[in-house]
């Protein structure tokens, strides 16, 4: 290996890794945030409001968690999988469109757009899934479709 490509991995992987750590950090204060604010939840009188702020709390920490996960199948593998990143897509758009939802402040266009968006992603995603069953069953295991 060059060593010039050899000094741009690790420059990659560091930054992989420092980015990594800055989310688990994010993560372990959601999820402190989220405890905490349970008890705000039942002391204060505006339930929805507040429910509807937790809820998109989880959803954040959940897309947070996927792109967590591609990070660390990166380290792995050394390629990115196509699931994680689509996985972390859909949720964060599946956040957005429940939060508009809840707060009756999307108007049937977004609705239509948002809905062809997650039927679109959702077929990615089971392609790729497929793609990657059948590469595996042919013997060529561990590699996946790259982005």
């Amino acid at each position: 290996m060059p060593p010039l490509l050899s000094i741009f991995e690790k420059i990659v992987n560091w930054v992989l890794a420092v980015m990594l750590l800055f989310i688990l950090f994010g993560i372990v204060i959601g999820v402190s945030h989220l405890f905490l604010s349970l008890g705000y939840l039942l002391t204060r009188g505006h339930i929805t409001t507040q429910y509807l702020e937790l809820v998109g709390r989880v959803l954040t920490l959940f897309v947070l968690i996927e792109i967590s996960r591609s990070l660390v199948h990166y380290f792995t593998v050394h390629r990115l999988r196509m699931t994680y990143i689509v996985d972390a897509a859909l949720v964060f758009v599946l956040r957005d469109v429940m939060i508009g939802l809840f707060e009756k402040s999307i108007d049937s266009s977004a609705i239509y757009a948002l809905s062809t968006l997650i039927f679109v992603l959702g077929a990615l995603r089971i392609a790729s899934v497929l793609v990657f069953q059948r590469e595996k069953t042919s013997g060529a295991v561990g590699i996946e479709p790259r982005i």
